[in-house]
């Protein structure tokens, strides 16, 4: 399987098909810090990055909307002091897609190669 940070998005609608139960499991160990939550009946990916002030967590806000611009695919991004909240689902079909999974993938790769301190 190719890691998930070398995979691009595909296009979505509102009949793309979510991820099942199946591929979560499947998924999920490729991006282990990242938690499942449910927001309003949806399924959604969520992770916390910590940093040293407001100036690099606002850096890290911008490259994370960066590589969701070059994918066309765009997350709920919350900054505040020392903390960037990163929520990643696939509006269209209400939950998760495939495309999260690479999105949050990349986030980390992101946060990574760029020395953050990562939160778990």
């Amino acid at each position: 399987m190719t890691s998930l940070t070398q995979q691009t998005c595909e296009a979505c609608h509102q009949k793309s098909t979510p991820v099942s139960l199946e591929e979560i499991a499947k998924l999920k160990p490729e991006i282990p810090y990242w938690n499942l939550i449910e927001v309003e009946g949806e399924s959604r990916l969520e992770r916390s990055y910590s940093f040293p002030d407001f100036k690099t967590a606002l850096a890290f806000t911008n490259q994370v909307g960066e590589i969701a611009e070059l994918e066309n695919h765009h997350p709920a991004l919350l900054t505040e002091y020392g903390k960037v909240t990163v929520t990643w689902w696939t509006h269209a079909i209400f939950g998760l897609h495939r495309n999260d999974f690479i999105m949050a993938a990349k986030t980390d790769d992101l946060a990574e190669n760029s020395g953050i301190k990562n939160r778990k």
